[in-house]
Formats: C-alpha cells, structure tokens, sequence
C-alpha cells in the first residue's frame, strides 16, 4: 500500500506534520530536558545555598574588628584574672607576702606546715596551716589584711587561745588553714618548701 503526505487533502497534511512536531517535542521534553531542568534547578540550589554561605561569611569580616577589640579585652581581664588565680605554683611568694602582712599587723608567724593538697576539676587548692602569735587585735587586723590581698586565699578551721603566761605583745596563739589557689593546667611544679619556724 503506496502511502505519501501529498495524497493526502491539505488540512490531513496539516495534522500529520503537527502530529509529528507534538511527537518530537515529547520526546525532546521526556529524554533530554527534563533531566536537564531537573539539575539545573539542583544547581540553582546549590548556587542559592553558597550565595548564603558567602552573605554569612561577609557579615562575619564586617564584624571582624568587633570581633577583635572583644579577644583583646577577654586577654586584658585574663592577665587580671591571672593575679587572682595563677597558672603557676607561686606559692613561695604568696606566703612571703603573707609573711609580710603578719609583720605589718605586728603578728609572729611561728610555723608554715604545708598540708595536702586537693586536685579540683579546674583548679588545685594549696593549703598551709599557719601558728602565730601576737595580740587579738593584731590577728584580726592581719585577717582582714589577707582578705584585701590581690590573690584568692581562704582562711578556715581557725582556733584561738590565749597564752597561759601572758606578754603585752602577745597575749593570744592563733591557727589557721590558709588556702591558695592555682589553675589546674599550670606549668609549675610542685608547691615549693614552706620558711623555717621562727
């Protein structure tokens, strides 16, 4: 059966050639485009999530010398707080100045005894059991002496008595624990020997 377009009548050529345009262009659609489409609006995601990522990270460098002024300042207060609670075992030091307390408040230091020390999760307690004598007064002026010095040292299991023959100068025996801190990852090494007993 011979079968040609240009027997058809004119409106039948028509049809068949729309026929065959709708043809190609599904299958155009089906096979190539609509993958094409599908990684193209992957892409275009991909693109609008980077274009974020790039707005974020210009935001952050605008806020950069913010950023900067606030670490210098965390470092000045660290310095300070490095008074208060040090990194290394300065402890000889410590109780000089101690020593020097007790004399400005006419207090005799009579013994350092250094006592075990407790290992906390971010510091390490350093306590001393210290004897003196001197008047009640003088104990008391010393005690509020340590509690304005610059360092953290605590004073506990504090105990008083007076002295059976009685001095002017030194009329009460006090002992203390006086305990000092340092941080737990401190280069230093251990707490070093405690002065002579006077």
């Amino acid at each position: 059966m011979d079968v040609s377009l240009t027997k058809l009548p004119w409106y039948g050529q028509i049809g068949a050639f729309v026929l065959v345009c709708g043809g190609a262009a599904w299958a155009f659609w089906n096979f190539y485009a609509s993958d094409f489409n599908a990684e193209l609006a992957q892409r275009q995601q991909h693109l609008a999530a980077i274009r974020a990522d790039v707005n974020k990270g210009v935001a952050t460098a605008r806020r950069l010398p913010e950023f900067q002024s606030q670490v210098a300042d965390l470092e000045r207060r660290l310095d300070g707080l490095k008074n208060v609670l040090p990194e290394q075992k300065d402890v000889a030091d410590t109780l000089r100045r101690m020593q020097g307390l007790a004399t400005q408040s006419n207090l005799t230091i009579l013994r350092f005894t250094p006592a075990p020390q407790k290992q906390q999760a971010m510091y390490q307690e350093v306590p001393y059991r210290i004897s003196a004598e001197g008047t009640y007064h003088n104990v008391g002026t010393f005690f509020d002496r340590v509690s304005k010095f610059p360092r953290i040292i605590n004073i506990s299991e504090i105990a008083i008595h007076a002295k059976s023959q009685a001095d002017p100068n030194a009329t009460v025996t006090a002992e203390c624990t006086a305990t000092t801190f340092v941080m737990a990852d401190g280069k230093g090494g251990g707490a070093p020997a405690a002065p002579a007993a006077r």
